[in-house]
């Protein structure tokens, strides 16, 4: 198994930025078309990536302002990456007026690092957007699609 990271820096702050990772109303800003999102310890993590892609997990930390952790995968028939069968870390790192958002995303599968590096890249310069204030349009591309693997 694979780890994939990530660190950006965000023209925003860890409160700003922290919403978008667990309101539904603002994930979809930078991610999915839809969301259901109870961001406590074993809540449920679900995001329709562009409008066909089922993203399923559970939320194992939260920490406000700071940290979120949840399980993930995808809810496809025989997809290599199951709903739940690995785990991504969001860490949210104040930067002067800015945040280095740390992201880590474990368990993935050798095979599949390249097409969750690409798509988790468009999804973090989504992110970069929608919290600095700007408009990151619909989530429909199919070039990025983080569910190949």
């Amino acid at each position: 198994m694979a780890e994939l990271t990530r660190e950006v820096v965000m023209d925003a702050s860890p409160t700003t930025i922290f919403p978008f990772l667990t309101d539904p109303a603002q994930h979809v800003l930078w991610m999915g078309t839809e969301a259901e999102l109870d961001p406590q310890v074993g809540g449920t993590y679900r995001v329709l990536v562009q409008g066909k892609h089922p993203a399923v997990g559970e939320f194992v930390e939260v920490v406000p302002d700071r940290k979120v952790v949840f399980t993930f995968g995808w809810d496809e028939p025989d997809h290599p990456i199951p709903a739940g069968s690995t785990e991504v870390e969001i860490t949210l790192i104040p930067d002067g007026g800015k945040t280095r958002v740390r992201f880590v995303h474990r368990g993935l599968p050798d095979d599949a690092v390249a097409d969750h590096t690409q798509g988790w890249d468009h999804y973090l310069d989504r992110l970069a957007v929608a919290s600095a204030g700007g408009a990151a349009g619909p989530d429909t591309s199919t070039e990025t699609a983080p569910a190949a693997g």
